[in-house]
């Protein structure tokens, strides 16, 4: 994979779990989620992943948590899953001080090749709650289009994180490969 200078793409192990989870979090709840753009700390509250989460998808057998390292450090991190023709793709978190650095670009493609090379599979989707629009752009820029699908946004599981608004919804975006 062509990553920025310096950084390392692996897949992650069950030794890799907290870190994980520290850097989803940080990437998304929180004050510290708020260095970044992808923050979603004004619409939930609660976590976003736990150990368990984590674990699980790392022990999956069409499951991947792919890993961006510089110096032996996470600074970001994604999850794919396959299915029948297609892969899904979701938690993705970069560190949020370094954002904005290509960093989320590499791994994104990253995630895309093994898809299509390792998998042989022909398309990528992923669920955006609708109101991030500034992430679906920046996601549309790099290929992906809406596909018209909603998704009911998960209240009253905590395990999704606790909504501060009563309208959230998923879209699902997909890209082919």
């Amino acid at each position: 994979m062509s990553t920025p200078a310096g950084l390392v793409c692996r897949a992650a192990g069950t030794a890799d779990a907290p870190a994980i989870v520290a850097l989803v979090e940080s990437a998304y709840r929180g004050e510290s989620s708020r260095a970044g753009w992808t923050t979603e700390a004004d619409l939930l509250d609660g976590r976003r992943t736990d150990s368990d989460d984590v674990l699980a998808l790392i022990g999956a057998s069409d499951s991947r948590i792919v890993l961006l390292e510089r110096d032996g450090d996470l600074i970001a991190c994604a999850h794919i899953e396959r299915h029948a023709d297609w892969c899904y793709f979701g938690m993705f978190s970069v560190r949020p001080r370094l954002q904005g650095a290509g960093i989320g670009d590499a791994l994104l493609r990253e995630c895309e090749r093994v898809a299509r090379e390792q998998w042989s599979l022909r398309q990528l989707r992923m669920t955006v709650i609708w109101v991030r629009e500034e992430l679906i752009a920046w996601y549309r820029r790099r290929g992906y289009v809406l596909t018209g699908e909603r998704k009911p946004f998960p209240y009253g599981d905590a395990r999704f994180g606790l909504p501060r608004r009563d309208d959230l919804e998923f879209i699902v975006l997909a890209k082919d490969l």
